[in-house]
């Protein structure tokens, strides 16, 4: 929730603005709506889904439904290795990840958790269903 509230200040704007212009969908979406807007959007979607998230003891859809949606939105990310010239830089004739694309590439690791947190929060949200057995004092006496 913090990162989306950093989309608020300007110079989160200006270290996203190569990501976005790189970025087909995002472009346009930073043509029509302005960038510091567009900024501002994104990091109100991502204090939401942090928020979902956060909801878990609350909510176990809540939350699956908000990992889902960080999983979606680190996928969306990822995108960015393709999009993004400043993400590669060629040195000794191969193409590797520049400093913003080393950024990028932790979303792997965050797309995974997303995952994971949502399969962990579908279970907690089903009701639990009983064995039909008993343990121990189940009988009367």
């Amino acid at each position: 929730m913090a990162i989306g509230r950093l989309k608020f200040e300007d110079f989160e704007v200006e270290n996203i603005r190569p990501l976005i212009n790189g970025s087909p969908p995002f472009s346009r979406l930073a043509a029509r709506f302005g960038e510091r807007e567009l900024a501002r959007f994104i990091g109100v979607v991502e204090i939401v889904i942090g928020s979902l998230i956060a909801a878990k003891p609350l909510s176990g859809r809540a939350s699956a439904l908000g990992s889902a949606a960080a999983a979606g939105m680190f996928a969306t990310t990822l995108s960015f290795l393709a999009t993004t010239p400043e993400a590669w830089e060629e040195r000794y004739r191969d193409p590797r990840l520049s400093p913003a694309g080393q950024f990028l590439v932790k979303d792997i690791v965050f797309l995974g958790a997303s995952l994971l947190t949502a399969s962990d929060a579908m279970a907690a949200g089903r009701p639990r269903q009983s064995s039909g057995r008993c343990s121990r004092g189940c009988g009367s006496r």
